[in-house]
């Protein structure tokens, strides 16, 4: 045998080795049904490396020994996604599934005979992973949902991710060009046995499998995430070459023919199916491999769920429906007092450390002091808690045949814990209240709403110069701000000539803020934006506010009785009347010569109420809110019942769940400007 037939036969060699090597890897890491020993696979592995360790002008991106061994990269590089990665929308029980039904059936008819894909919701790390011609190419983390970082190296270090496709002779052909997303995870059994490990060799050990996860896929030394036991499941594709499935129950099937490890599915013919399938995947899902934290519901029809859109990040054809919380028990070791910006007296449990989900809680939420009092809640009890969400920790109760009788009652303090003032309680509010406005706990951040950019718009006046010139003394009300002078400021650290010069000219400039803006900065209990701006439209000027009548106030249309009298104890309180006279003298007192009633204005969205969240394209955040307002409706800062409509942009927060869970019917700014007629 001449030589040019030894290196073909050679070549054939390494090739019939890498197609074995990679169908053993689907076998063991995927089906976890192995036809050969760890021996046998061992002995493939070396004479694989052997071949390519003579000829390394041989070695391919898709050869199994370029699973390990990488150099460690200085740094991870940005990847543009081909399409966004969106996240998800929660629902937290069948009532809120079937508010998401109802509003995209209003959407569109189509969904009222749609079929549903739901699959459990895996709390890992989402990947993307790119191939070429059925080769792997490049893996990214998630990132923003439009940017993420390569982790390519790393990804390749998971046995269960296929460097080739099909894995498997006679499957399907790939697409030119695919690219499918997932969920790279530590399943729990490997969890406790790396922790076992970890423990045994005095190393610091892990809180839990996700944030392992993404802890090691992150690791810029290759090696070190190849010594994780890291997995992952595929349920998407993001883009792709050729003929695509149209469904997302047949991607999962193509997907699995292709030799990808995919998520479990149901699919479901109406909502009912889809949630009686989500009851199904809570009662398995101590049965998991993975941590579950829900289950996920889509439209399995992707052409419906492209044309139904998108939300800020979120689809509307999809939803996460969340399992309940988790919950725990621990002590109750005392009950703190916190005084917020209006005043507002909040009790916070301080308990003994607990691990709730991986996290470690040491404070708690309790509502509010109705809600103690309804618990019978005490001092030193045994009490139940839970993350609400799996987010924000609260007391669900005691535990009371825990109870020894060395508990304490707990009562709401009678004067505010910070100035010593007597507190107030509204009758028919749970909230308790310190009204007066030289509180030090409420200075800091009265100075800070004061300042901010909705406000008196005070540039350069941060939180950090806010604290500054509190603990300098400088600065006892929100007034003493307009006596500051150049020379004061040069006193404080990180101040020189121009700084200081900027911030006077800065404070300056907000004499001349509307009188809205100013009734808005003072930090009445109840009064934000629109309250304001309806006040300002009735009364010319601050003192002719001050003077004002209970029942006059009352009047006003979308004022209460609560709000009302908020703003007349405010008035009366002679340290705000102090406060008032120092803005006088320092010329902050805007007149209004207009006098509109909210009701007179004109337009499309006459009568409606909007509270806007995220970042939208078509309008700056001030600039939707004076849209709304131009075209007749009213702008509030947080969602309730009386809500009609949230405007959702980019990065929509907390707002839009609350607004779900509410029914509240959800736009973005093009859906605002059509309503408008604009």
């Amino acid at each position: 045998m001449d030589s040019q037939q030894t290196t073909e036969a050679l070549k054939a060699r390494l090739e019939e080795l890498r197609k074995q090597i990679h169908y053993h890897n689907y076998r063991y890491h995927v089906l976890d049904s192995p036809e050969i020993s760890d021996y046998e696979f061992d002995r493939l592995l070396v004479e694989l490396k052997d071949i390519e360790t003579r000829h390394p002008e041989w070695v391919a991106q898709d050869s199994p020994s370029q699973r390990t061994g990488a150099a460690p990269s200085e740094r991870f590089y940005k990847v543009a996604h081909p399409a966004p990665i969106l996240s998800l929308s929660n629902a937290f029980d069948a009532q809120d599934v079937r508010a998401w039904y109802e509003r995209i059936l209003k959407l569109d008819e189509r969904v009222s005979g749609a079929n549903f894909a739901v699959q459990p919701k895996i709390d890992g790390l989402t990947v993307v992973l790119h191939y070429r011609q059925g080769v792997f190419v490049q893996g990214a983390t998630r990132g923003d949902g439009l940017i993420g970082e390569d982790i390519t190296s790393n990804l390749k270090t998971i046995r269960a991710l296929p460097l080739r496709i099909p894995v498997i002779s006679g499957g399907p052909p790939p697409p030119e060009y695919l690219v499918v997303r997932g969920e790279a995870f530590i399943t729990i059994k490997d969890f406790n046995e790396l922790n076992k490990r970890l423990e045994k060799a005095g190393e610091k050990t892990y809180l839990n499998p996700r944030n392992t996860a993404a802890g090691s896929l992150r690791q810029l030394d290759q090696t070190l995430t190849a010594r994780r036991p890291l997995t992952l499941l595929l349920y998407e594709i993001v883009d792709g070459s050729d003929s695509l499935p149209a469904s997302h129950h047949k991607t999962l099937n193509f997907l699995q023919e292709l030799g990808f490890p995919v998520v479990e599915q149901y699919f479901c013919g109406n909502i009912d199916e889809a949630i009686s399938a989500y009851e199904r995947i809570f009662e398995r899902r101590h049965e998991f491999v993975f941590e579950a934290d829900g289950a996920v519901i889509k439209i399995d029809d992707l052409s419906l769920g492209r044309d139904l859109g998108i939300v800020g990040k979120d689809p509307r054809s999809a939803i996460a429906y969340k399992f309940p919380a988790q919950e725990v028990t621990t002590q109750l070791l005392d009950i703190s007092v916190n005084v917020g910006r209006t005043g507002v007296l909040t009790p916070q449990a301080i308990l003994a450390p607990v691990n709730i989900g991986g996290v470690i809680v040491k404070q708690a939420t309790l509502h509010n002091f109705d809600y103690i009092a309804e618990k019978d809640i005490r001092i030193g009890d045994r009490v139940a808690v839970k993350r609400a969400g799996d987010v924000i920790p609260y007391i669900i109760g005691p535990i009371t045949s825990a109870r020894t009788g060395d508990e304490i009652p707990f009562s709401p303090p009678q004067v505010c814990p910070a100035c010593d003032q007597p507190v107030e309680h509204v009758e028919g509010e749970v909230a308790w209240y310190c009204v007066n406005a030289g509180c030090p706990a409420q200075l800091i951040r009265n100075l800070e709403h004061f300042v901010s950019r909705g406000t008196m718009d005070i540039v350069g006046l941060g939180i950090k110069i806010v604290e500054q010139l509190v603990e300098s003394g400088m600065v006892k009300d929100v007034a003493d701000l307009y006596t500051l002078k150049r020379e004061d400021l040069l006193e404080l650290e990180g101040f020189a000539d121009k700084k200081a010069e900027n911030l006077i000219a800065a404070i300056e400039a907000s004499k001349s803020r509307s009188l809205a803006r100013v009734i808005n900065a003072l930090g009445i209990r109840g009064v934000g934006e629109v309250v304001a701006g309806d006040l300002a439209r009735v009364f010319p000027d601050l003192e002719q506010l001050s003077k004002a009548s209970l029942e006059v106030i009352q009047t006003i249309e979308g004022i209460g009785p609560n709000i009302a009298q908020a703003i007349v104890d405010w008035f009366e309180r002679p340290s705000n009347q102090r406060v008032l006279e120092k803005l006088r003298k320092a010329g902050v007192w805007p007149r209004e010569s207009a006098q509109v009633s909210v009701s007179e204005t004109p337009g499309n969205l006459q009568g409606m109420i909007f509270v806007v969240t995220g970042s939208l394209a078509e309008f700056t955040r001030e600039g939707v809110k004076e849209f709304i307002k131009s075209h007749g409706g009213k702008v509030s800062e947080s969602v309730s019942k009386k809500t009609d409509y949230l405007v959702a942009g980019d990065n929509p927060g907390s707002k839009l769940e609350k607004a779900r869970a509410l029914g509240v019917a959800v736009i973005d700014g093009a859906e605002l400007q059509k309503m408008a007629g604009s």
